[in-house]
């Protein structure tokens, strides 16, 4: 499956959604945090028009998510 051409406002909605809690905000980036059993998941994410293909993946490989998950 391709990734999807999404926006950094669009991710971080979804990962919202799967449980990630808006921690704070420097200037186009947003921090996110999950407290999970095996500890806490922080992820940064850009809050850019259009996410990199390569960004995009990090994000949802480190956020423990799947290609279907968007």
């Amino acid at each position: 499956m391709r990734l999807p051409q999404i926006s950094g406002k669009d991710l971080i909605r979804i990962l919202r959604r799967h449980g990630f809690v808006v921690v704070r905000q420097k200037g186009s980036h947003v921090r996110l945090e999950k407290n999970t059993s095996d500890g806490t998941i922080k992820l940064t994410v850009p809050d850019h028009g259009v996410l990199k293909k390569g960004t995009l993946h990090q994000i949802i490989k480190a956020a423990g998510l799947s290609e279907e998950d968007l």
